[in-house]
């Protein structure tokens, strides 16, 4: 991923140095699993060791690929400058590459996964702030865009922690899913590498073996991983787009901090644009990008072939790269976000008690008035607020049908704000365990 939108951590993991660190480390952790089964003499493995500080030179990798056309063999006889040809000839015995490129991947998609797990952390710890913050913060909320009932500014918050600790779920659960290992040769059936050599390195780099492996690990591991960050990167862009709405001039209930010296359009001086949100809406559609080449890869030829190679170098850094930036991001835009409450609240009142019309419907109904009568009732005056911008309590009022079936005082207690905002020490105690 280009600079702009990626952090240096998550970019180090991807990193052809990283890489080959990994490389490395599952091919000494082999020949010492293999020494101690008394397949290669012990001093072969512990002179692979030597190695343990180098920095491998990339260039030099390169430029060994170049001529053998092979990556993995590249690296070997890169390992075995650096140790002796002599003392290295051992190394990678009854393995094949996919042992080494599976493997490794899958402890850079593990590592990549614990990062966003701590971003995750970030955001939900965001949200929380400003959902008990906003506990009683009164404004409308909206179904198509338009006035519907009131709620409240954290329950809005609420619902997007709720949605992120069920992603958060999701990416504990697919960091497992794809934590396994396979170091089992060629076709995977250990014809070569006993199974102990599998466990042994698994152990070493925080993995699990996997239970059944055809020369490379199954990719519907994978495909999951990847479909989780998918959905992650949606409800990222369900939270920049309420923002982003929030924002809008005829809206401005919330906004996106606008820090001193910020420009907001290079012609228009007056503009505080949505530049983060939207931002992140783009972000969610690269991430989302990634899903179905992963889902494609599950089905591959036989034991193997490498249609998924090519995908998974690309997908891998750039999934994972591009949500740790977004997640990151949004936690400060939380963080920082402007709240807006009186603007909430004239906004609900531009339509002045509409939003109490379907408590009126259910009184009548209780009263004895039948359902569509009831429905004709309100909507009638309700027609008349839309229109004409006028009282939705003064126009019950004065319409005789209603006042002779509820009463006066009974109209009145209907426009009782607190009747929607009831049950919201409730909902909060569902979601976070607390009032």
């Amino acid at each position: 991923m280009i600079p702009r939108y990626a952090r240096p951590d998550m970019v180090a993991i991807w990193s052809p140095e990283t890489k080959f660190k990994i490389w490395y480390e599952i091919e000494a952790h082999a020949c010492d699993a293999m020494a101690d089964l008394g397949v290669i003499p012990r001093e072969n493995a512990d002179a692979v060791w030597k190695a343990k500080d180098v920095e491998f030179d990339v260039a030099r990798i390169d430029e060994i690929e170049a001529v053998t056309k092979h990556d993995v063999i590249a690296f070997l006889t890169h390992l075995a400058e650096h140790v002796g040809s002599e003392e290295a000839r051992f190394v990678h015995q009854g393995m094949t590459s996919s042992d080494v490129l599976d493997t490794c991947l899958n402890v850079q998609l593990v590592r990549a996964a614990d990062l966003l797990l701590v971003g995750m952390d970030k955001l939900l710890a965001a949200l929380k702030k400003r959902a008990l913050e906003h506990k009683d913060t009164v404004r409308v909320g909206r179904s198509h865009g338009i006035h519907a009932e009131p709620t409240t500014m954290g329950l809005t918050f609420a619902r997007f922690y709720a949605e992120m600790d069920r992603n958060k779920n999701r990416l504990e659960k697919a960091r497992w899913e794809v934590a396994t290992g396979a170091i089992s040769g060629a076709v995977g059936t250990f014809a070569n590498i006993d199974p102990a050599v599998e466990e042994h390195v698994c152990e070493k780099l925080g993995l699990r073996p996997e239970p059944i492996s055809t020369q490379v690990i199954p990719r519907d591991r994978h495909a999951m991983f990847f479909a989780t960050l998918g959905v992650i990167a949606s409800s990222i862009e369900n939270i920049a787009v309420e923002i982003r709405h929030m924002q809008r001039t005829e809206v401005l209930e919330g906004a996106e901090f606008f820090s001193m010296g910020q420009k907001g359009s290079s012609a228009m001086p007056h503009k505080k644009n949505p530049v983060l949100t939207e931002n992140l809406t783009g972000l969610a559609r690269l991430v989302r990008m990634t899903v179905i080449p992963a889902m494609e890869n599950v089905a591959l030829w036989h034991e193997r072939d490498i249609s998924h190679s090519s995908v998974e170098r690309g997908i891998g850094p750039d999934a994972t790269v591009t949500l740790d930036f977004a997640l990151h991001r949004l936690a400060g835009v939380i963080d920082k976000m402007l709240v807006f409450p009186d603007n909430m609240l004239d906004n609900m009142n531009k339509f002045p008690g509409l939003v109490m019309s379907q408590r009126v419907l259910l009184a009548l109904t209780q009263a004895g008035v039948s359902r569509e009568d009831a429905y004709s009732m309100v909507q009638r005056n309700a027609l008349k607020v839309w229109e004409e911008r006028l009282d939705f309590r003064e126009l019950l009022l004065a319409d005789e049908a209603v006042v002779e079936a509820l009463g006066v005082d009974a109209i009145n207690e209907k426009f009782d704000m607190g009747y929607h905002t009831k049950h919201v020490d409730t909902i909060f105690k569902r979601v976070f365990g607390e009032s």
